[in-house]
């Protein structure tokens, strides 16, 4: 039935419109501009400034390396990209390799024609499966959406069913990486592994590329893409500040990469030197490539620093 406000007396009419500008108001949505990632307008529509250009798995002849997608978890829309390495005998085992996409957990895909051409060089050179995890993004999907689907595809892949990962995985074997986003993300995944005694698979390391952590100052990409954070200092986004935490981690290697010119660059260090100190007892590395910006490795995988960097990280993994 439609309102007719003809007799009513002005403080009424006062009041209802009041209550309707409230609602209003109510389900406006700041603008917000996250730029290169995404912007927001004030009717809440999310506006993208990176097209991603997506590619199909393929196989390579000249590598002898396979891929192949497959979907964890249809009802989220979680899936990963598999990659196999040049077999050369029956029934081979490769270490296993979980890796994480990094893009500010907004963007990227585990699909995109720049993961997926750096994968399949990863895993040519340091002869291991890798599973490049495919999780939901920001802010669409806010944190911690992208640890939990991260984890729900580790325990997916732990069950050993997968017939590549059931022939060809050595589980005792296992690793995690990522950069930026991702390398958070690969060492949040660490962190609960380290703690749920139940998960079967054996983490021995991992390889945090340019990772993304806080460093004890506010960060607003981290604050709107977690507005459940605890704080500047939410162990999540800032472990440094979380010493024991760190003395905690159930791996036995970790090795942190970082660029002279990257704007994070402070942040691996800080990383690096509190695990040094923090009495965790595995082998520790870092490696620092000169003259180069943030994930330069992806941009330039052909250059002789990218190339730098592949072999220690397969040195790493080796």
């Amino acid at each position: 039935m439609a309102l007719h406000f003809t007799h009513l007396h002005f403080p009424l009419l006062f009041l209802i419109i009041t209550i309707c500008l409230c609602i209003s108001s109510t389900f406006a949505v700041k603008p917000q501009n996250f730029y290169p990632f995404f912007k927001v307008d004030a009717d809440g529509i999310i506006h993208r400034y990176q097209h991603i250009k997506l590619v199909p798995p393929s196989n390579n002849p000249k590598t002898g390396v396979q891929s192949k997608d497959v979907t964890i978890l249809p009802q989220k829309n979680v899936s990963a990209r598999l990659y196999l390495p040049k077999i050369s005998r029956k029934n081979q085992k490769f270490p296993l390799l979980f890796y994480i996409h990094g893009g500010g957990f907004c963007t990227q895909s585990a699909f995109s024609s720049m993961y997926d051409s750096y994968l399949h060089k990863l895993t040519s050179e340091a002869n291991v499966i890798i599973v490049s995890i495919d999780y939901r993004l920001a802010p669409e999907h806010l944190i911690p959406a992208c640890y939990d689907d991260s984890w729900a595809v580790l325990n997916w892949a732990a069950q050993g069913t997968e017939p590549w990962l059931k022939i060809h995985a050595n589980f005792s074997r296992v690793f995690l990486a990522g950069d930026s986003a991702g390398a958070n993300i690969a060492h949040n995944l660490m962190v609960r592994a380290s703690e749920e005694s139940h998960f079967v698979a054996s983490l021995v390391g991992m390889a945090l590329i340019d990772p993304y952590f806080g460093n004890g100052k506010p960060d607003s990409l981290w604050t709107y893409l977690c507005p459940k954070s605890n704080g500047i200092n939410d162990s999540r986004f800032n472990p440094a500040a979380h010493r024991s935490m760190l003395s905690e981690l159930k791996c036995s290697k970790v090795l942190v990469c970082t660029a002279g010119k990257d704007f994070l660059r402070d942040r691996a260090w800080t990383y690096y030197e509190t695990l040094k100190k923090s009495g965790w007892k595995g082998q520790l590395g870092i490696k620092e490539i000169e003259g180069e910006g943030h994930v330069f490795h992806l941009f330039n995988q052909t250059s002789e620093k990218a190339k730098v960097l592949m072999k220690s990280i397969v040195h790493f993994l080796a």
